[in-house]
């Protein structure tokens, strides 16, 4: 594998405003780059390594929700038309707000997942409902009591047939949508205790579902919903520390060979086993800085082999080789764009947009990945004299659909 990343020391703290402070708005300069005009922060500039050194990592966009009409809202606030005496006496509510629709938004995001449409699904705890966000920019929900029957929302995994799995952690149950997001399947009940993070092996057909309070990886046909074997020791309260064993696992993901990593969260570090089940490798430990663990959650591994593991007490995300040598790092406490709260869940696409959902505020934030073949072409421009240093990379979508 091939070490690309250069190590990301200069961060957020160069490019973004502390917490309070709002920079003063130059009128000269143009807003169309940044991400909320009240912050007034140009996003072009959030790459990671900083300047001159090649950006392997450029914040994108953000969702939050719905979109709000700021300006209908406030419109429907000042217009209070004056009800008639038989308005009042029938207790009916003005037109205004009858017809005021309150945009839903993200509270407590966890899962999230995408189809082979490009549609972007995104699991909120605390709405109860899993937002669904199409290439438009048009929002759906699935939502409790609705369209479906939910306890507390966990996590999302897509196959390739574009069915949706959410795991639910009070039902114990794992349920199945069609690409209709209709239900059409649940599976798990009395084998599984609190299930969290999943993955999908298209070639192998196994759902791997991570049982958070059993401390096992449970491996599934991803078809019959059969559970075929486990992975990992239940049954000793998140006391084990020995290799192949976990203290409160929750994120799964797969590379290109079909190997598991498993953030075994409680022990700080990252487990590998083969599509067998078979033990191959750990890393990490317990530390408050870059290259160490404090919580980590969310879990994704990149076209070119790195694993992105998302730190939630560190309010962070950190980038691996398979050996463990940290490549890059991003991210403070903090509400701006690049800066995280709470953040729980990692995924990227095949367009090499990583994903990283938050929990306070509620919010996923999108980052473009810069692979090492684009990377490397900039580096020869930039030798030729073709490309000033610091320029940000240009995300190839024919290398991205490799």
């Amino acid at each position: 594998m091939r070490n690309a990343f250069a190590i990301a020391l200069a961060l957020l703290v160069a490019s973004l405003p502390s917490a309070g402070q709002v920079p003063k708005k130059d009128p000269k300069k143009a807003t169309k780059s940044t991400v909320n005009d009240r912050l007034n922060i140009d996003v072009s500039r959030l790459v990671w390594p900083q300047p001159p050194e090649i950006a392997r990592i450029k914040f994108s966009t953000l969702y939050t929700g719905e979109k709000i009409d700021f300006k209908a809202l406030a419109e429907a606030q000042t217009k209070k038309p004056k009800q008639s005496w038989m308005d009042r006496l029938a207790g009916s509510k003005p037109l205004d707000q009858q017809n005021t629709k309150v945009p839903f938004q993200f509270i407590r995001v966890y899962g999230m997942a995408e189809d082979s449409k490009g549609n972007f699904y995104a699991a909120d705890q605390a709405v109860d409902a899993i937002f669904i966000f199409d290439a438009q920019g048009s929002v759906s929900m699935i939502r409790n009591g609705k369209e479906a029957r939910f306890g507390l929302l966990c996590d999302l995994a897509m196959d390739d047939n574009d069915r949706l799995f959410v795991s639910d952690s009070k039902l114990h149950e794992v349920m199945v949508f069609n690409p209709q997001h209709q239900q059409v399947a649940v599976f798990g009940a009395g084998e599984l205790t609190n299930p969290g993070g999943m993955v999908v092996d298209t070639e192998n057909r196994f759902l791997y579902v991570v049982d958070t309070g059993a401390d096992q990886v449970m491996v599934y046909d991803a078809d019959s919903f059969k559970l075929l074997r486990t992975i990992g020791t239940a049954g000793k309260k998140h006391t084990l520390t020995d290799p192949g064993t976990f203290s409160l696992p929750t994120h799964v993901a797969l590379d290109a060979d079909a190997n598991v990593y498993v953030t075994d969260t409680l022990n700080n570090r990252v487990e590998i086993f083969d599509a067998d089940g078979e033990f191959i490798s750990s890393f990490g430990k317990a530390g408050d800085g870059p290259g160490f663990f404090a919580r980590p959650k969310g879990i994704a591994v990149d076209c070119d082999g790195h694993v992105w593991v998302v730190d939630q007490a560190q309010s962070r995300v950190q980038v691996f080789n398979r050996e463990g040598q940290l490549l890059a790092y991003f991210g403070e406490v903090g509400p701006y764009p690049g800066q995280f709260n709470a953040p729980y869940g990692i995924t990227i696409d095949k367009q090499n947009r990583v994903f990283v959902s938050e929990q306070f505020p509620g919010r996923v934030q999108v980052f473009q990945y810069i692979t090492d073949a684009e990377a490397e072409a900039a580096r020869h421009k930039q030798a030729e004299g073709k490309q000033p240093p610091g320029t940000p990379v240009k995300s190839s979508a024919k290398e991205a659909a490799r």
